[in-house]
């Protein structure tokens, strides 16, 4: 049997392949503007025609647990029960064609009030329903706000929002959670020493610095079920020649988050640091997950300019990682499970709408 299409079982979800969708934000839950972070037709369509082309899990992109935890006022939300409910009519559908729903809780942290990425991405104000973005110090993204710098008792509401988000995950039908890490978001923020420059018990030494991924971990853990996956998305290193996130610092966090609950880690590169060189091209981060595979007992999905099924089941079959996600491609081709499943013989799922044709 082909490795990408072997099913692969976490806790008590078991998933049909290991053809999985990378969350990627979409922009669009508020084409107004109007921040009430609810979920579309636009989303609905979205994702449905993907799963419908056979993806084994699908990762809903970056949902603020708090309206300001947005990357944009056009971004999923995932605070109040209308978002729940609006995202149940999409969990619902995925689950009737087979594929596992997934979302990514997410705090945007220094990089949030931005606009669209089509419309220039810059920061956008009050006038444009924006806002002051915090992290863990008044250090800015370049090009973007000034963030307010957290102090402890809001670094306790960051963490109580993870925990009451993942509630509502579990009431919308998701079956599996994962936490935002990565990207230079907020706990990406707190993890790299590019970003964070605390003096406290959040800063400085590696130990302060995982404390809030640790704690959202550990606050999402108490609410989400144990028989249903926790992942963790990561970005392994900075691409800086010092003073960033590293490999090792990733090996490191994922020792600990096994220990922690955490079921899967996610592993992408980068965003937290600008003008930095990064040697884009396929499957240009996949060896930073196949080194916490080798190094940890933590399973790891693979990302990156992963666009072929060769490469996808080499990846695999190589021992590499234990599932490949699907970003671009996907946007481009959302059957592509269906063709990989040709390419290498494996077993897809079609709708019988469309499968009963010759």
């Amino acid at each position: 049997m082909s490795a990408l299409f072997e099913p692969y079982t976490l806790r008590s979800v078991t998933v049909p392949n290991r053809v999985w969708m990378s969350p990627m934000c979409m922009y669009s839950a508020a084409p107004d503007g109007d921040a009430r972070g609810v979920a579309t037709d636009w989303h609905f369509q979205h994702y449905a025609s993907r799963a419908a082309g056979g993806t084994g899990l699908i990762l809903l992109e970056a949902t603020g647990v708090v309206p300001e935890g947005r990357i944009s006022p056009h971004d999923l939300g995932l605070w109040n029960e209308e978002q729940a409910g609006a995202l149940k009519r999409i969990t619902g559908f995925l689950e009737e064609q087979g594929t596992v729903p997934g979302i990514q809780l997410a705090h945007a942290g220094r990089k949030a009030s931005a606009g669209r990425p089509w419309e220039g991405g810059r920061p956008v104000g009050p006038d444009e329903h924006g806002w002051t973005p915090v992290g863990p110090s008044a250090v800015p993204y370049p090009g973007l706000h000034v963030p307010e710098e957290l102090g402890v008792e809001q670094i306790g509401e960051v963490v109580d929002a993870f925990r009451a988000s993942a509630r509502l995950a579990l009431e919308a039908g998701f079956r599996v959670v994962e936490v935002h890490g990565a990207h230079g978001y907020l706990i990406g923020n707190f993890l790299s020493p590019h970003s964070n420059r605390r003096t406290d018990s959040y800063g400085g030494p590696f130990e302060n610095r995982v404390r809030l991924a640790v704690e959202v971990v550990d606050a999402v853990r108490e609410v989400w079920p144990e028989e249903l996956p926790l992942f963790f998305r990561v970005s392994a290193t900075d691409w800086l020649e010092q003073d960033g996130w590293t490999p090792d610092d990733t090996v490191a966090l994922a020792r600990i988050l096994t220990g922690r609950g955490v079921d899967l880690m996610d592993v992408s590169t980068g965003g937290n640091a600008a003008g930095v060189t990064i040697p884009v091209g396929p499957g240009y981060q996949v060896p930073f997950a196949a080194r916490v595979r080798r190094e940890t007992e933590m399973p790891v999905a693979a990302v990156g300019e992963i666009t072929d099924p060769e490469q996808a089941e080499k990846i695999l079959a190589d021992g590499e990682a234990d599932a490949v996600l699907i970003g671009r491609q996907l946007l481009r081709e959302p059957t592509w499970a269906r063709r990989a499943a040709r390419a290498l013989a494996g077993d897809v799922r079609v709708p019988p709408q469309y499968g009963w044709r010759p």
